[in-house]
């Protein structure tokens, strides 16, 4: 049974505090068109920026998820982007007048019925769901963390958090609907370590904290004149409990209220994917670098599948998008290691270049004798030079720079190449680059068959 998608049926607006920042913000949920997604709008700032919620945006996830594209950043969006993943709407446009979404209580609560005030419509258009085929995981094993999706037809998550607590133990929080959000996981607050709160403050972070919006856990007794101490620091006098537990001034919404958080924090991550998805998450100690790590591995498998589809057939009668001598000025291999002889395309984001092989070249002869092959890694090799075009076209005076690879994941080959075969190369970016590191998808075609394909990781570094 298909569904449509929904977007808010009025705006609505709330007011508060970013947790981190301390800055007074305004945000304001809008409805938007069908496949328009979830996009950060800075009010505050020259033009007005659009973010896109996206993973491969993200920049810093320490104590919450930041978002950068371009100039404009956004930070502490999970919750938000957890009510409109959990209230199933599709398409928002989020203003916020701050670098930093408000803390509203620790939740997404407020959010939630922020979602409902304004109500929610169906669009004319089909939700897109991303439906998972085969697992895909994120694992730290230093730390402990693995996130596991699994094939399913519809979102759950099970969620294990251990602190090496003895007041929160080994906590367990379930999903089995994202119906179920509203009343099962938008209420629970996130949740903090008592002797965390003054090294966070003196850096400068919690400057919206005011001991309401957050689960303050004791680990031990404490006197009551350094309680006293930390609720002046957050103006919060009248403090009084020091026994080894849960700060007086708040009561637990649910016993295990802290895993049921990390559930929430995780459901706000996963939106970074761009579209809904049906797939089961089991996930051991999440937090957010592990969340939108498995935000973008599945970001980086939809864009694989998408790429599979557009065949670049060689067409003979177009003019090239860069020659030999313009290749030579990009690249610094020379004969008899330049393994591109065109560039078809290139954009910001895509290059197709090819390689014409011929009997005359030397390795045939010996690779091999009686049946003559196009080495693999020669293959893998003409792969990372057409993406080494696509990433020094993208800096100024590229000369000055080269292209090192340091890795290479999923790497099949599907047929062979032989003397008078056109390689065709197409090299995708997969997200943006990053510390001068690059991620690209790379297929090798000849005619309309797919002979090789795989991840290439690569640096950009300055010539000595």
């Amino acid at each position: 049974m298909s569904e449509k998608q929904r977007t808010l049926a009025n705006e609505v607006s709330l007011n508060g505090k970013g947790l981190h920042s301390g800055i007074d913000v305004k945000v304001t949920f809008k409805p938007a068109p069908p496949n328009h997604g979830y996009k950060f709008c800075r009010t505050d700032l020259p033009g007005s920026p659009v973010i896109d919620a996206l993973a491969d945006y993200v920049t810093e996830t320490s104590r919450g998820t930041t978002l950068v594209q371009g100039e404009a950043s956004v930070a502490t969006i999970e919750h938000v982007l957890a009510a409109f993943s959990g209230m199933r709407v599709d398409n928002a446009l989020i203003e916020i007048s701050g670098p930093e979404a408000p803390i509203m209580g620790g939740s997404s609560r407020m959010f939630v019925e922020a979602i409902k005030k304004a109500g929610v419509v169906e669009q004319d258009a089909e939700r897109n769901y991303y439906v998972i085929k085969e697992k895909i995981t994120f694992s730290d094993e230093e730390h402990g963390v693995d996130l596991i999706i699994y094939p399913d037809d519809h979102f759950s998550a099970h969620v294990l958090i251990d602190y090496n607590s003895k007041i929160l133990g080994n906590q367990y929080a379930i999903l089995d609907q994202i119906d179920h959000f509203e009343a099962e996981i938008a209420g629970s607050r996130t949740f903090v370590f008592f002797h965390e709160l003054e090294p966070l403050f003196r850096m400068g972070l919690i400057k919206g904290g005011d001991l309401e919006n957050a689960v303050v856990i004791l680990e031990r007794e404490v006197e009551q004149e350094e309680i006293d101490r930390i609720a002046e620091m957050f103006n919060k006098p009248g403090i009084t409990e020091h026994h080894a537990g849960v700060l007086n001034n708040t009561k637990l919404r649910y016993p295990n209220e802290p895993a049921r958080h990390k559930l929430l924090d995780l459901i706000g991550d996963l939106a970074l994917v761009g579209q809904p998805i049906k797939g089961r998450v089991v996930a051991t100690r999440p937090g957010h670098y592990s969340n939108t790590r498995l935000a973008r591995l599945i970001r980086q498998q939809i864009k694989r599948q998408t790429t599979k589809k557009e065949i670049p057939l060689l067409d003979t009668t177009k003019p090239a998008a860069m020659d030999i001598q313009q290749i030579k000025k990009l690249l610094p291999h020379r004969f008899p290691f330049l393994m591109v002889d065109r560039v078809l395309e290139i954009t910001p984001n895509h290059v197709i270049g090819i390689k014409n092989t011929t009997y005359n070249e030397a390795y045939f002869q010996g690779h091999f004798e009686q049946e003559h092959v196009f080495p693999g890694v020669l293959l893998v090799e003409t792969m990372a030079q057409v993406g080494g075009i696509l990433v020094l076209g993208s800096v100024d005076e590229p000369e000055k720079y080269s292209t090192y690879f340091l890795k290479i994941d999923r790497m099949k080959f599907k047929h062979k190449v032989i003397p008078g075969d056109t390689i065709v190369v197409r090299a995708d970016l997969t997200e943006p680059m990053r510390r001068n590191i690059v991620i690209m998808y790379c297929q090798a075609f000849v005619g309309e068959k797919l002979v090789a394909e795989g991840e290439m990781t690569a640096q950009v570094i300055k010539n000595k």
